[in-house]
């Protein structure tokens, strides 16, 4: 099924129900694959990639439970205390979804580095997707995908969001932030 721009899909509403809940606990952006997705790429996806600022322990546990309450379950475990200290903590991720449903899942991680917690300072809800959640911005969504994943999907994802935004890209920026993947994440 191709993706029309306004078109809500299974996708749109989980995200919207799951960000309503996030935001009222911490700062969060939606970032990779769904960027695309929401500016009208057709492509595959069960998840959506979601990076949160790093929060205490206490503060994780009331925003578990008030997912919880709002009907998601995290796939880990049902244990917040495990959720945090065994997987957050230590930079893996965890996958919630709706309670009883295997799809789509909201994978959650905490920022790791200067790089995502500026991804988080610059977050931004972006008109043309009709979504009322944060984003990364598109130039972020461009140099990640094109410096650090680098997977066909990825670089499809990118060209399409360079499409879309012709024009209206700040290549200067893509570039600066892809200068700072290669020192952050690669070292150089």
């Amino acid at each position: 099924m191709k993706r029309g721009i306004g078109d809500r899909t299974i996708l749109d509403d989980f995200v919207e129900d799951f960000c309503n809940v996030v935001e009222k606990h911490v700062k969060y952006i939606v970032c990779s694959g769904f960027v695309a997705i929401s500016h009208g790429r057709s492509r595959a996806t069960e998840d959506i990639d979601m990076i949160i600022e790093k929060i205490p322990e206490e503060r994780f546990i009331k925003f578990h439970n008030d997912l919880v309450k709002s009907g998601f379950e995290c796939m880990q475990s049902s244990n917040p205390k495990e959720i945090y200290e065994d997987y957050l903590i230590n930079g893996d991720s965890v996958r919630y979804t709706r309670k009883n449903e295997f799809l789509p899942e909201m994978e959650i991680k905490f920022t790791k580095d200067e790089l995502d917690e500026e991804q988080i300072k610059s977050r931004r809800k972006i008109p043309f997707t009709k979504l009322d959640i944060y984003f990364s911005s598109i130039e972020s969504n461009i140099a990640f995908k094109e410096e650090y994943l680098k997977a066909e999907k990825d670089l499809e994802d990118a060209k399409h969001l360079r499409i879309i935004y012709e024009g209206k890209i700040d290549e200067n920026e893509i570039n600066k932030i892809k200068e700072r993947i290669r020192r952050f994440r690669y070292g150089k």
